[in-house]
């Protein structure tokens, strides 16, 4: 054991040095204390560190062997007898005086002077290094990240030398070095090689800004990670990955790419058929080791063990939505049990699962499951478990979708489906398998496989009418036009989710579609704005639906024949809910003026319109013609529409008559308008000026 009371003998027993003569031998006795590299190191150590005990400062400074114990004290007496450091008995622990941090200071001022004077530069770059700068390695990133030719590089690592150089700075960064190469790339044109060599990024006062924003504040840090990390990959996808044409396009607002930060990283919507994770389990193989593993499920115990887990791996691979096909049939043949036990088993099941990961501030990904006429028996219980989950949650991210049921099941639970829909709930009822934005999941063979849909990628209709001088066989022509780039755009992002899968960068969606051999992926375009477009741009108030009809019939034929053309029958075309609404109205108010629809209620608000909305007054008032006209849209739309039926101002006995009257609409979604406490998260009617529950005047309505 080293003896620590050994460093007592060291004194500071210096005299003050009177004179000329001996002030000239004392900055004589400092320089020599600063010509060794040891001593200079300990006075950094505590400069940083503080006070620290004898033991602590040898250990810092490198001298951890016995044999070097008398060589440390010797260096530490040189510090302590021209009282560049000082002792504090009482404490035992060494500090740094203020002329220490005056040499030390000096010798830092020294060292810079001397690499100038030599000529020397040195780099922090961000592999957090500080390294001698070396015009080589700009020529290789030139050569390397650019494909700039080699005698071209050297020119130009020749200028940026030269030009870094006249820096009046000792110490460079990479990122200085990089922003130098890059404008001068731009002086010289090379706008391609510039675009491939930019760093992505964005500025520190936006992060800062992040940490005031009560949006982001809600999900804590986990919001702010993914904003900005959404925020890098955005950039990447605009001003790296897609063409050029169709980053302007997107910039411009002809058409809106949403998701950008995750829209060739994965897929919006995936079909999954559960049959076989239930019988067998989910292999993860290397992937998600600190997960647990998906087993075959058994009992309704498992069911609450298993599907938390399943939710939060697939929520980690999709940006929109998961159906999770055949689960509850399957479950329901497989397992016997009563009503209450299914109830209990669910909810326990579906609030287990709101902890899953999500990437969107919103809640996306959402998980639906599809319950079919075949699990009748359980319809009732399941719906319940939902119910008792909304009520614990404000925001869902669960939802049930009603498939292939007769209409006296759907009247049988209505009372259910009311008080659900006005507890926030997402549920659709429709004749055939969708997601609940309306996405159909294939045109034959609905159960057989896994399916996944692209759809985020919406053209602006109120644009193009706006620039067809109200001309609708122009408008028609222009729109034709469109959806060539946007094949396109979808084409190339369908190459990189299949790169994804294949990689096993998606590992569970590879695993689930067995590297997409039993699945299908379906392109889908969104068209945003129709309504505007034909009724206050084109003008035909009166034969407004059949110049729908008419638009929506060249979309779909126009895509079809393009994507034959492309080597894909799988492009369709969808009236969706997706970003683009507001998006685009604002673009296009700013540059055109008031292009959109705007009623009293959201005076504030600039939004085209999406899908089909109906009130659910209207539907009591006149059903036929209304449930007609909607059914011949999604019968001419391959891809899908969002139709949401409106039963906010209905009472309970009218909404039940509205959910039975909806019966024969192809698919719909029951909406019922609320907003949430943003101080308590307490749900409540749109009407509401005061929450009931905290007394806060601040709602984000949904």
């Amino acid at each position: 054991m080293e003896i620590e009371a050994s460093h007592d003998l060291i004194t500071q027993s210096e005299s003050k040095p009177t004179g000329i003569l001996q002030a000239a031998k004392r900055v004589r006795m400092i320089f020599s204390v600063m010509a060794s590299p040891n001593r200079i190191d300990i006075l950094r150590i505590l400069n940083s560190k503080g006070p620290l005990t004898y033991s602590e400062l040898k250990s810092l400074a490198g001298f951890k062997s016995k044999k070097e114990s008398g060589k440390f004290a010797y260096h530490l007496r040189k510090l302590l007898r021209q009282s560049l450091v000082a002792l504090n008995k009482a404490e035992r622990r060494y500090t740094i005086t203020n002329l220490g941090k005056l040499v030390l200071s000096l010798a830092r001022q020294i060292e810079e002077r001397s690499i100038i004077e030599s000529g020397k530069m040195y780099v922090r770059t961000s592999r957090h290094s500080i390294e001698e700068f070396n015009s080589n390695r700009i020529t290789q990133s030139l050569v390397r990240e650019a494909n700039m030719p080699l005698e071209q590089a050297h020119k130009i690592t020749e200028e940026v030398e030269n030009k870094v150089y006249k820096f009046q700075t000792v110490y460079l960064t990479s990122s200085l070095i990089r922003e130098t190469v890059n404008s001068i790339l731009i002086e010289h044109g090379y706008e391609e090689f510039r675009s491939k060599l930019a760093r992505l990024g964005i500025p520190g006062s936006d992060i800062s800004d992040m940490f005031n924003n009560p949006l982001l504040s809600k999900n804590g840090v986990e919001g702010i990670l993914s904003e900005t990390s959404l925020a890098v990959f955005s950039e990447n996808l605009l001003f790296n990955m897609l063409p050029k044409d169709i980053t302007d396009m997107h910039l411009a607002g002809e058409l809106n790419i949403s998701n950008t930060g995750l829209w060739n990283l994965m897929p919006d919507t995936v079909f999954i058929d559960t049959r076989n994770i239930i019988e067998n389990g989910l292999n993860f193989k290397g992937k998600y080791l600190s997960v647990s593993r998906v087993k075959p499920i058994q009992t309704l115990d498992d069911i609450t063990a298993v599907l938390p887990v399943l939710i939060s791996v697939l929520s980690r691979e999709t940006s929109r939505e998961i159906i999770l096909d055949s689960f509850v049939s399957t479950i329901s043949n497989k397992i016997q049990a009563s009503d209450e036990e299914i109830e209990s088993a669910f909810s326990r099941a579906f609030i287990s699962s709101s902890i899953s990961r999500s990437y969107s501030l919103s809640g996306f990904p959402v998980f639906t499951f599809p319950i079919s006429a075949e699990c009748k028996s359980i319809t009732r219980p399941v719906l319940a478990a939902y119910l008792k989950y909304l009520e614990h949650t404000p925001l869902p991210t669960i939802a049930i979708s009603l498939v292939g049921n007769d209409q006296e099941s759907l009247s049988t639970n209505a009372d259910l489906i009311g008080d659900i829909v006005k507890h926030g709930g997402i549920l659709s009822v429709s004749k055939n398998y969708r997601s609940n934005l309306g996405v159909v999941k294939t045109l034959s063979d609905e159960k057989s496989s896994s399916v996944v849909s692209l759809h985020s990628l919406a053209i602006n209709l109120p644009r193009l009418a706006y620039q067809s001088n109200k001309d609708e066989t122009y408008f028609r022509a222009r729109l034709a036009l469109m959806i060539k780039p946007a094949i396109s755009a979808l084409l190339a992002r369908k190459n990189s989710i299949l790169e994804m899968i294949r990689r096993e960068m998606l590992p569970i969606t590879a695993n689930i579609t067995q590297m997409m051999q039993l699945s299908k992926m379906n392109l889908v375009i969104n068209l945003t704005g129709i309504r505007e477009s034909v009724y206050n741009i084109l003008g035909h108030e009166l034969d407004g639906e059949a110049i729908i009809q008419k638009v929506l019939h060249t979309a779909v034929e126009v895509a079809s024949d393009q994507g034959k053309l492309a080597g894909d029958e799988s492009i369709r075309i969808a009236m969706i809910t997706d970003d683009s609404s507001t998006r685009l109205a604002s673009l296009d108010s700013e540059k055109y003026g008031n292009l959109y629809n705007q009623s009293d209620d959201d005076a504030m608000i600039k939004s085209y319109s999406q899908g089909l909305l109906i009130n659910g007054r209207d539907l009591l008032l006149n059903t036929g013609p209304i449930i007609e006209s909607s059914n011949l849209i999604d019968k001419l739309l391959s891809g899908g529409v969002s139709l949401n039926v409106d039963i906010s101002d209905l009472t309970d006995a009218e909404m039940k008559d509205c959910i039975d009257r909806s019966f024969d609409l192809n698919f719909f979604r029951l909406v019922y308008r609320t907003k949430i406490c943003s101080s308590c998260g307490t749900r409540m009617p749109v009407s509401s000026e005061v929450c009931q529950s905290c007394g806060s005047t601040n709602f984000a309505q949904l």
